[in-house]
């Protein structure tokens, strides 16, 4: 897995989450590979996505999501060792709809920028149990 420079979705990415089941709960897998400093450089990359949490999951909640788990990477036991991810975290929305409805607020627009500038790699991945 290459886990640099892929922190946005693109259009067709954000397009085929229409065909997510409606009205079916969905986990966001993040996988998260912080920046040595961030983009600002006055800071680590895993202390602005600390503020970008702090900041953002009242905006999950808000729209009914929540965190579900969140891991530090410790071991890579089967995969690329050499480029691993720092934390994996679980975030439940009841729906592909509460998630934009927080991805496209105001709010979150306000915040974002902490994620952009945190991380090397945040890969996203929707997940229906």
């Amino acid at each position: 897995m290459n886990l640099t420079n892929q922190i946005h979705a693109t259009k067709e990415q954000l397009k085929a989450l229409n065909n997510y089941p409606a009205d079916t709960p969905v986990v966001m897998v993040n996988i998260l590979k912080f920046k040595e400093k961030s983009g600002n450089g006055d800071e680590s990359g895993k202390a602005a996505y600390a503020r970008y949490s702090k900041n953002v999951f009242p905006l999950v909640a808000k729209n009914g999501g929540k965190l579900v788990w969140k891991g530090e990477v410790m071991n890579i036991v089967i995969g690329d060792s050499n480029n691993a991810p720092d934390t994996i975290l679980l975030v439940e929305y009841p729906s592909v709809q509460a998630f934009f409805n927080m991805a496209t607020s105001e709010e979150y627009a306000a915040v974002a920028n902490d994620r952009v500038i945190a991380l090397e790699y945040g890969g996203l991945f929707a997940t229906k149990a």
